[in-house]
């Protein structure tokens, strides 16, 4: 299921589609020691899953004889990958010219000075989902382009709401009297996301967080903000689920996989996933087939805020050729490869304009639900030591769910460790 590139790699690294359209024309700041700045590169991933990057990079390679590029594959897993990039950038060297970056990456290769910052005229932003911009900027500068965005979703069981004389949840009490009441009533639970402690659950506690309305540091990430009634209420409403039982205890354990498994069986209500999930759900193997929806993750008063996932493409600070690699992004960045992310690698792109296209949404029906939750969306934390501060919003957060600490002197802990992550900056 190529969906899943979304999903993890939004949170991990997304695979680079390389299509047949040959502009491009950006250019970021010079190269170091001299010379235009073009010539043969290098574009470091993630490992491709699809199998489909290898011919579809012919078609950047056939129109650039001078400035062909080679496809560096790393491993599959978000922290090997990250790992074998900043390794080579420490280094200095100029092995990678073109990067594809999880979108929380960004302000941290950026404070380390491993990518150059690039023109922000020099590419069509205001052609793209305004939040998703936002993800490539640290410090007031533009330091990579989006490439692949994402937003979670609520998928719910229509069949059972229309049956009950019920419409999709709006609001946090909704959504807990619907889990909690009708739910049994089918012999299901009621409702999961990722909480499992790993980078899913910090996206689903920052979800909350935000969807009350509080944060958890400020943008330069030095400034500590999450110590609030709204971060109390955003954890607290997922520890009561779990305290309540309508969140199951199974779900503790559940990564993106282990829940769309569960929805796509037939075992849940509600579900908070990636897009990824509803080619899947609509499959002929799925027991939910025809039978669910998709709506904006609900919030206390009404929409919520879904946090941003994709990837960034950026260029190395080590590269020789930037001119080119700068060329490259923009052809990645162009309104024919960003309908072919869509069309050939299921992946949502960034480009507003694909999102009303009537072809596609005949096509992709969730698309119109995906740009409300797109628009609604925030950036994960901005800080340079994004790893540190996501590993303790998971041990926090995980602490409060599995009822081992509440929500209020969760929430207190977590500002003392996040004080601490910055002091070490």
């Amino acid at each position: 299921m190529r969906w899943i590139r979304a999903a993890t790699r939004g949170l991990l690294a997304v695979a680079v589609v390389l299509a047949g359209y040959a502009g491009g024309g950006a250019r970021a700041e010079g190269p170091p020691g001299g010379g235009d700045g073009r010539g043969p590169m290098t574009l470091a991933t993630a490992g491709d899953l699809t199998g489909y990057l290898g011919p579809l990079l012919d078609g950047w390679n056939r129109t650039h004889p001078d400035e062909k590029v080679t496809l560096v594959e790393l491993p599959d897993s978000a922290d090997e990958t990250r790992a074998q990039m900043i390794t080579e950038l420490r280094a200095g060297r100029g092995r990678f010219d073109v990067l594809n970056i999880d979108v929380a990456w960004t302000s941290e290769f950026a404070a380390a000075g491993w990518i150059a910052p690039v023109e922000r005229d020099r590419f069509p932003l205001g052609s793209f989902l305004p939040p998703v911009v936002d993800t490539a900027t640290f410090d007031g500068r533009l330091y990579a382009v989006p490439y692949v965005t994402n937003a979670g979703l609520l998928y719910y069981r229509k069949d059972i709401l229309r049956r009950e004389g019920e419409q999709p949840p709006r609001t946090w009490a909704d959504l807990e009297r619907q889990a909690r009441t009708i739910a049994p009533k089918y012999g299901i639970d009621g409702y999961a996301g990722q909480f499992l402690p790993y980078e899913g659950l910090a996206v689903n506690v920052t979800e909350a967080v935000h969807s009350a309305g509080g944060s958890f540091l400020r943008d330069d990430g030095e400034r500590v903000t999450v110590d609030s009634a709204a971060a109390r209420a955003g954890l607290g409403f997922l520890a009561r689920g779990v305290r309540d039982g309508w969140i199951p205890q199974e779900a503790l354990r559940f990564k993106e996989e282990e829940s769309r498994q569960a929805f796509q069986d037939g075992r849940l209500l509600f579900l908070r996933n990636w897009p990824y999930v509803y080619s899947g759900a609509d499959g002929k193997d799925s027991e939910v087939a025809g039978k669910f929806g998709v709506t904006p993750l609900p919030g206390p008063d009404g929409a919520g805020a879904s946090v941003l996932g994709g990837s960034n493409l950026a260029v190395s600070a080590h590269s020789r050729h930037r001119e080119s690699a700068a060329d490259l992004m923009a052809y990645l960045t162009s309104e024919p490869v960003q309908r072919k992310v869509l069309t050939e690698g299921s992946l949502p792109p960034v480009r507003s304009a694909l999102y009303t296209d009537p072809q596609l949404v005949r096509a992709y029906p969730y698309l119109p639900t995906l740009r409300r939750s797109l628009l609604a969306a925030e950036p994960r934390p901005k800080s340079p030591r994004y790893d540190q501060v996501s590993l303790a919003v998971q041990a926090v957060a995980y602490d409060a769910l599995a009822m081992r600490q509440s929500p209020e002197r969760a929430v207190d802990r977590l500002a003392r460790e996040l004080r601490a992550v910055a002091r070490r900056g």
